[in-house]
């Protein structure tokens, strides 16, 4: 049981970080000097990426709290 929980918070972290850095790669790109269209992509990415962060830090907290199991 211990051992699956160390995975799934191994996995929740590993996912939290690559939402993360993910999100960080596409501010940095809209920093650049793109045309409208790229940046409105970049835009899209980064709420896309936003959400995936913040439910990605949901999961690890969910699983880290006692009250879960």
């Amino acid at each position: 049981m211990v051992e699956l929980l160390n995975l799934e918070m191994a996995v929740a972290r590993q996912r939290a970080k690559r939402a993360e850095l993910s999100l960080k790669q596409a501010e940095t790109m809209l920093n650049e000097n793109h045309g409208v269209a790229i940046s409105l992509a970049l835009c899209s990415r980064i709420r896309a990426g936003q959400a995936r962060a913040k439910a990605a830090r949901r999961r690890l907290l969910k699983i880290a709290s006692p009250s879960a199991h």
